[in-house]
């Protein structure tokens, strides 16, 4: 496997970490701030919408989207965009600024992918615009989600109309003002076979019906503006040609919404650690306690060369599986895929955790970013699935590979 970058890619780093340099990393503390305000709850900072317009003005756009996408991709590949998302997780809210933060880059995927002409004129053109904001709505707080076919929310066919119910939570981005498109998962037949019972439907924000229950924090953190919400649905009426490719069709969409995703969610959480082992390296040679330099203490030492290689392990095998993705599909990247959605998390969390530590009460505090990349990487750790359901598959898979089965 060759990972070496083109030219057209290196051109890329170099103009993303030069607009973070001027524009992004300024912006940090300020944003921050705004963002934990009480008075601020789920107002999203003017410095946003700013640096979203400086962005798209200078071409640093929507590169998600693989080249197989035709007039909605910038002609990247995964493999290419995984560095320039590696580079976005340096700051938490950068994605955004490109137009690539998660929930409606897998959004925008599935409508790319799966959406009628119609469907794509009114939601995913905006999307790509980045005038609007979307949710995903598939977990439920009273199954276990992990397995998609659990999912209860009925969408039941009325004459020209779906009519829609269930209790949904973990909508990511769903308290964001700008948030208009809800992507729902249910079921339309019962009684189909298992993996046809699931189907996906475009439900406006504010169709009659729709409740936001309550917020949800992540570790005591509501995450305003976007949030993540618990949403009711009842009796919540859509145009039957809201469905998305059709009955039946919710978990093919769901599994195909995930690869990529996953791909995206991996380098960030690698350039969220490669910049607390940075951040970690310049605390330690800054700090002297009890006469010496922390930097000179053989168990710091220690900590940042087991930090490098674990970081250094975690991208390469997340470009392995850019790379498998690219040639060979969603399915048959799939190992590489559960593979970097159980290292990489943890890897980061770990990183995070040695960073705070050489920080002190530093480290837990609002003046670095790392205690936010810590907590991120726990989340992520069972958000796209738990690291014990890839496990389980991947064993699995590994297993019938080695027997020939």
């Amino acid at each position: 496997m060759n990972f070496e970058h083109t030219d057209k890619v290196m051109e890329l780093i170099a103009r993303i970490e030069a607009f973070m340099k001027e524009y992004i990393y300024p912006n940090e503390e300020a944003y921050e701030e705004f963002v934990t305000d009480p008075a601020n709850l789920w107002v999203v900072p003017p410095i946003m919408e700013e640096l979203k317009a400086k962005a798209k003005e200078e071409g640093l756009w929507n590169f998600f989207l693989p080249k197989e996408y035709g007039e909605f991709s910038p002609g990247l590949t995964n493999l290419e965009y995984a560095p320039l998302a590696e580079l976005m997780g340096r700051v938490e809210f950068a994605s955004e600024v490109f137009n690539c933060s998660a929930p409606d880059t897998g959004n925008m995927e599935v409508l790319a992918r799966y959406g009628t002409p119609a469907q794509q004129e009114r939601w995913l053109q905006p999307l790509l615009n980045g005038d609007i904001r979307s949710a995903y709505l598939m977990t439920e707080p009273q199954n276990a989600c992990s397995d998609a076919t659990n999912v209860e929310c009925s969408i039941v066919r009325d004459g020209d109309e779906y009519v829609i119910n269930g209790r949904k939570w973990w909508a990511s981005s769903v308290y964001d003002p700008r948030c208009e498109l809800l992507l729902v998962m249910g079921k339309t037949d019962f009684d189909a076979p298992k993996y046809t019972q699931q189907s996906t439907i475009i439900v406006p924000k504010n169709t009659p019906g729709v409740t936001l229950v309550r917020p949800l924090k992540v570790m005591n953190h509501l995450h305003s503006p976007h949030g993540h919400g618990e949403v009711l649905l009842e009796n919540v009426r859509v145009p039957v040609e809201n469905i998305i490719l059709g009955e039946g069709r919710g978990f093919e969409i769901a599994q195909g919404r995930l690869g990529p995703g996953r791909i995206h969610h991996c380098m960030r959480m690698i350039g969220a650690a490669q910049r607390s082992l940075e951040l970690m390296c310049h605390r330690v040679e800054e700090r002297s306690p009890f006469g010496k330099k922390l930097s000179a203490q053989g168990s710091i030492r220690q900590d940042i060369a087991k930090s490098r290689c674990e970081i250094e392990q975690a991208r390469l095998l997340t470009l392995a599986a850019a790379d498998k993705l690219d040639k060979l599909g969603n399915k048959e990247a799939k190992d590489f895929i559960a593979m970097i959605k159980i290292v990489a998390p943890q890897m980061c969390q770990t990183v995070a955790d040695r960073a705070m530590q050489a920080h002190g009460g530093m480290g837990v505090s609002q003046d670095t970013p790392i205690a936010n990349f810590f907590a991120n990487a726990r989340m992520i750790r069972f958000t796209d699935g738990p690291c014990e359901v890839h496990m389980s598959q991947l064993g699995k898979q590994t297993i019938a590979e080695v027997l020939g089965k």
